[in-house]
């Protein structure tokens, strides 16, 4: 009996996957286009989890010449398998990596970069065990080197004797910056200045590439998640390719709609979607992978500062915007609006739901595990701005409990508008919306794991303002979903009794045309309320009858 195939979740090992029965979709096409590529410094830059370190190991166990033993097992049935390129396990591989390198001072980065490319060529000469037989005397050798350039060309000096190349892989070449970016001080900046402008490791390392170019080199293929150190590091280098926008590589990473039939993002989400579902039995609508949230939330460091809160807000709000994206930008420019978003599309945080032929693109929020970071975001903002609000978990819980198994909604509430609303700071009163009290609430009910919370969930009545979709899967003896209509009036109009009754009557008016929608028609688990802030000072809900 043939035996299902695994579900590679977490897996980054091309040989794993294809000789321990997981699944694999074939992506091999694109080493075709990349070796047809005229230039020799190509870079592709995608978000975190989206199958770059995968896509590395396949290039490195394809043209590496100490797995041409192994091609008919490990491509055989693939594309490039039948379709052989003339450069096949043709070269020496030679990986650097740049994570968790130390950035507390520029010698300390010094350091821990030289290390990083000792540790390399140091697997370089075990990887090759089999080819280079004296490895350990040329490693002994590799210890005496104090330089970059002395590391490098001590490798290649290896490779020549061979009468072969060298085929360069660079991962996460930006992950140093991104680390020093997401401190978010003026500190963090100068210190990238020093280290990458001014500092010669990172410099001597590029440049001792770019002199060997013609002779050892093959290939340079680098990655990383942003392209905020493009310009820095190869201002040396005479042609390069950016393939990262380029629109015959949209596919080389991560799924398309056809070959998982399930409109999610990024390769890490659908492993573990797949595992979701042969671990339940059952398909999720809405799903978080805490692994992807830690992730993402190291992320999110980069994106807080002052600059960028208005562009967050409008995404956040409309979920929607449009923007010219920009290959690379300089680290200076970086809360520039269209570099920011563009930030935001390298980071996956925003994905392009279509192009309208005007240079622009229009980009949307990728998927709910992304919405549930914005939703921490502006609630941390808020906090921030308002420190006399305070989070009661035990409260919230209790009173949040109340109103999933007994539906009473009223004390979860009472207590948001008593610990939340009502101690807005009066400096920020002004600025205080209807959206600041959404998202609140938002990331209340995310944090609580009761319901899901959906923002503007599209009905023929309209767009309903908040959709808790209650978890029935963690807690089946929950009674209800819930609809609500949030409206808010500032705190100048609160005298007003007509404006206060337009919206008390348009929250109701809303919530009969969402019942009355096919979305919601003959639901009887669906409870609908409307809910009326007026500035701090008080608020009105009523349930519809």
């Amino acid at each position: 009996m043939k035996q299902p195939k695994k579900i590679p979740y977490g897996l980054t090992n091309y040989h794993s996957i294809r000789t321990e029965n997981y699944a694999y979709v074939d992506k091999t096409r694109f080493i075709e286009l990349i070796e047809n590529e005229p230039t020799k410094y190509l870079f592709l830059i995608r978000p975190r989890k989206f199958g770059k370190s995968l896509f590395l190991s396949t290039l490195r166990h394809y043209y590496d010449i100490c797995y041409a033993d192994k091609f008919d097992v490990l491509f055989g049935d693939l594309y490039i398998g039948k379709n052989p390129t003339p450069n096949r396990n043709a070269f020496f591989i030679i990986k650097f990596s740049f994570s968790g390198l130390d950035t507390s001072s520029a010698e300390c980065f010094k350091i821990s970069f030289m290390e990083a490319i000792k540790s390399s060529i140091a697997f370089f000469l075990v990887e090759h065990m089999s080819v280079i037989e004296n490895y350990k005397e040329l490693d002994e050798q590799l210890e005496n080197r104090n330089s970059v350039r002395g590391c490098i060309e001590f490798a290649f000096k290896i490779i020549n004797s061979f009468k072969r190349k060298a085929y360069i892989i660079i991962d996460e070449y930006d992950h140093f910056a991104n680390d020093l970016i997401a401190q978010g001080t003026n500190l963090s900046v100068e210190q990238y200045k020093q280290l990458i402008w001014a500092n010669g490791v990172v410099r001597d390392f590029y440049e001792t590439l770019k002199d060997n170019a013609e002779t050892v080199i093959e290939k340079i293929f680098i990655t990383g998640i942003t392209p905020i150190m493009l310009d820095d590091v190869t201002s040396g280098f005479n042609i390069s390719s950016n393939l990262s926008i380029d629109r015959q590589y949209n596919e080389i990473l991560g799924f398309t709609e056809a070959e998982v039939e399930n409109r999610l993002y990024n390769s890490s989400m659908v492993n573990y979607y797949f595992l979701q579902i042969l671990k339940n039995g059952e398909r999720i609508e809405y799903m978080i992978d805490d692994n992807l949230r830690t992730d993402y939330g190291r992320i999110k460091m980069l994106l807080d500062k002052p600059e960028s809160v208005e562009y967050l807000e409008n995404i956040i709000e409309h979920e929607k915007v449009s923007e010219q994206i920009v290959p690379r930008f300089s680290i200076d420019k970086i809360h520039e609006q269209r570099n920011f978003l563009s930030l935001l599309y390298y980071l996956g945080l925003v994905t392009i739901d279509r192009d309208d032929n005007t240079g622009e693109a229009l980009l949307r929020i990728p998927n709910y595990m992304i919405k549930t970071i914005y939703w921490e975001y502006m609630e941390n903002l808020i906090m921030e701005r308002s420190p006399k609000m305070t989070y009661r978990s035990n409260v919230i819980y209790g009173s949040l409990s109340a109103m999933a198994f007994a539906g009473d909604y009223r004390p979860f509430y009472e207590h948001f508008h008593q610990n939340f609303v009502a101690r807005i700071s009066n400096r920020d009163l002004r600025r205080f919306s209807e959206h600041n009290v959404k998202f609140l609430l938002l990331s209340i009910f995310f944090q609580t794991n009761y319901y899901l919370p959906l923002s503007e969930v599209e009905n023929q009545g309209g767009y309903a303002d908040l959709y808790l979709q209650r978890r029935s899967e963690l807690y089946p003896k929950m009674l209800n979903d819930w609809v609500v209509e949030l409206k808010y009036i500032k705190q100048a109009d609160a005298g007003d009794e007509q404006i206060v009754a337009a919206k008390r009557a348009e929250a109701t008016e809303q919530l009969q045309r969402y019942r009355a929608s096919a979305f919601f028609k003959d639901r009887t688990d669906v409870r609908y309320l409307a809910l009326v802030f007026t500035g701090k000072k008080s608020y009105w809900i009523e349930e519809l009858e």
